[in-house]
């Protein structure tokens, strides 16, 4: 970390009114300042980087001209918001972002009241603010609300039916579009396109030039002044998709310029009383040379010397490949042999592992941006027409098209297979990406099958086996490359029935997914029997009945919310059979898990190999006295 020394004007911000205490002359020293600052943090400690870089001055004028707390400022996904956190008194703290009792890696209301609204996912910032603003208007609060939202973030649907409504009702509300033309992955689809458009047209960067001089002299009052502008702009913007909207267009302005954004911002703060949006382009990464080359690289790093740059992974592979990786180089081989598998992502390319298959099948790779309902439906009318389509998808983002899910893919019963990464407890992104509840959610379910491999071995067969398959399928599988080593020498065929992997005494542990591993060290530990589920839903019952018979105590283990679970399964099929035994359901508790590593997670929830053993052996004790 550099020297307090180094940073004079941010060391004297504890809060934005000491920032709006500058002179506005002093804000480009102070940009460069909080800058240098983010990159020497973040290089320390890791995080969300290049989208913050990007924002620095437009994080700085917002605090500068809004009178923030009073005034709102709405982030959407929050991967952006670090130099907001560093301006509103958490700079001291910031090197724990993300860590275990941490700063929160996004705006969180409970961190600081400058924090209005919790956000983590694209697409909800306008939402929100508008209803802060019929909220201030009902109370007859005078406070300006702003919603900050990327490009990547306005391809989302949730922020269409925001403008469609804000265009309707008309409160007064800022949206501050910066664009940056990319999301996490660069954006597609044709809002990007549009935006594009509107940076590359000629005649509008003339005319926004002589602007003023053109339409400044024209009576407000006027009709035929507002007839004149409107066909102005709509000579200059293509589609006038926000003015059509109701939604009053400025811009664009440069992003990186301080002086130009504070007026900006400043005139829209006196004189306006509409819903209007300020175009903002920007530079993902800005001020960091490595980070404005590859924004998609520098995302989110770990920590690294800000002198070398982050090291690009390669060279010999000394751990299990992530489970990512396994999906991505599957699906390639998958692809070569069938020419009818399909791959949808909502803006996942990275993440899911897609970059290969996207190289090498363009024609068969679908990314739709951040519009996760839209990759379901998408998904089922292909499904319908006789293609194989595979839905790349976190957990946590699965949520937003639970509708979707049902109505379009499950009651019709498509052949639809969703590659659910992230699922389980997944880290340092916190409460707003967790996939614990995609067991709970698609359980219920009928006629949805879902499937947890124990290792990244069993991953394929378990793929393979899905394509098969007439109705919708789940394979979920966790974040990173755990276990180290595999469950077993070779996976087991899949045919809905579970796996033996170790005979005990006593007790039996019916175990999904991830937490087979952890299981089988305490299964030897205790001289448990073990089985691999394999099949979330439906259960192998056989499995589970015999295992009850030959077991004095029963114990099933997920990592996923328990309450709706699939330890809830065993204990109503248990019932309905009318076998009488103790079993002991172990997963998540009823609450949402805070940012840490996701080894820190598990060893929170008991759900390591040492907390399993812990918790069985005390158990035990309790079921052998109470005998």
């Amino acid at each position: 970390m550099s020297d307090q020394k180094d940073y004079p004007l941010l060391n004297g911000i504890s809060c934005p009114a000491d920032l709006r205490l500058l002179d506005k002359r002093a804000l480009t020293r102070l940009c460069g300042e909080l800058r240098d600052y983010l990159i020497a943090t973040v290089s320390s400690c890791g995080g969300h980087f290049a989208a913050g870089l990007g924002v620095i001055e437009l994080s700085v004028a917002l605090h500068y001209v809004f009178d923030t707390p009073r005034d709102q400022l709405v982030w959407d996904v929050g991967h952006q918001a670090y130099p907001h956190k560093i301006l509103t008194g958490r700079k001291k703290s910031i090197a724990s972002i993300r860590r275990l009792h941490g700063l929160s890696p996004f705006p969180k209301r409970k961190e600081s009241e400058y924090d209005s609204f919790g956000v983590g996912h694209a697409g909800t910032s306008i939402s929100a603010a508008i209803g802060m603003a019929i909220a201030a208007q009902h109370f007859q609060e005078k406070r300006h609300i702003v919603a900050i939202i990327g490009d990547g973030g306005l391809g989302a649907g949730m922020a269409y039916e925001a403008m469609n409504h804000l265009g309707e009702i008309g409160v007064p509300l800022l949206i501050v579009l910066n664009d940056n033309e990319m999301s996490i992955s660069p954006n597609v689809g044709a809002m990007s396109n549009y935006l594009t458009r509107i940076l590359s047209s000629d005649l509008y960067r003339k005319v926004s030039r002589g602007g003023k001089k053109i339409l400044g002299p024209i009576s407000p009052v006027s009709e035929l002044a507002k007839k004149t502008k409107e066909h102005v702009k709509g000579m200059i913007v293509p589609g006038t998709l926000f003015e059509e909207l109701g939604i009053h267009y400025y811009g664009p302005v440069d992003g990186h310029d301080i002086n130009t954004l504070v007026s900006t911002l400043a005139n829209l703060r006196r004189g306006e009383t509409r819903p209007c949006l300020l175009h903002v382009t920007s530079r993902k990464g800005k001020g960091y040379p490595p980070a404005e080359r590859d924004p998609v690289g520098y995302h989110a790093v770990s920590r690294f010397n800000p002198d070398q740059g982050v090291k690009k992974k390669g060279g010999a592979q000394t751990q299990a490949p992530t489970y990512s990786k396994v999906f991505g180089d599957w699906l390639c081989r998958k692809a070569e042999s069938d020419p009818d598998v399909v791959v949808i992502t909502p803006a996942m390319r990275e993440g899911s592992g897609l970059v290969e298959f996207a190289r090498r099948f363009p024609e068969r790779y679908f990314d739709v941006g951040i519009a996760e309902q839209h990759a379901v439906t998408l998904a089922a009318g292909m499904a319908c027409r006789g293609l194989k389509a595979i839905v790349a998808i976190y957990s946590t983002f699965l949520q937003r098209a639970y509708d979707q899910l049902i109505h379009d893919v499950v009651v019709q019963k498509l052949p639809v297979v969703f590659a659910i990464d992230r699922a389980g407890p997944v880290g340092p992104d916190g409460a707003t990406h967790t996939g614990i509840f995609d067991i709970a959610y698609m359980r219920c379910l009928p006629g949805m099958t879902i499937l947890s491999p124990c290792d990244q071995a069993a991953l394929p067969p378990m793929l393979d086996w899905s394509l098969t398959c007439r109705g919708p399928v789940a394979v979920r599988y966790p974040r990173g490359n755990q276990p180290d080593r595999p469950v077993q020498e070779k996976p087991a065929a899949v045919d809905g029935r579970a796996a033996c992997l170790r005979q005990g005494r006593d007790l039996a542990l019916l175990a999904f997914g991830a937490m087979v591993a952890p299981s089988l060290v305490a299964a030897e530990q205790i001289n448990a029997s073990l089985f691999d589920m394999r099949f979330i839903k439906p259960l192998d019952t056989g499995a589970i009945e015999r295992a009850a018979q030959r077991h004095r105590c029963l114990a099933s283990v997920e990592d996923g919310i328990v309450q709706g679970g699939v330890g809830d399964a065993i204990n109503a099929h248990l019932r309905r059979v009318g076998i009488r035994i103790p079993l002991l359901q172990l997963g998540i508790d009823n609450s949402f898990q805070e940012h840490g590593s996701r080894d820190e997670l598990l060893s929170q929830a008991g759900l390591d190999s040492d907390g399993l053993t812990r918790t069985l052996e005390k158990w035990m004790k309790k079921e052998s006295g109470s005998s």
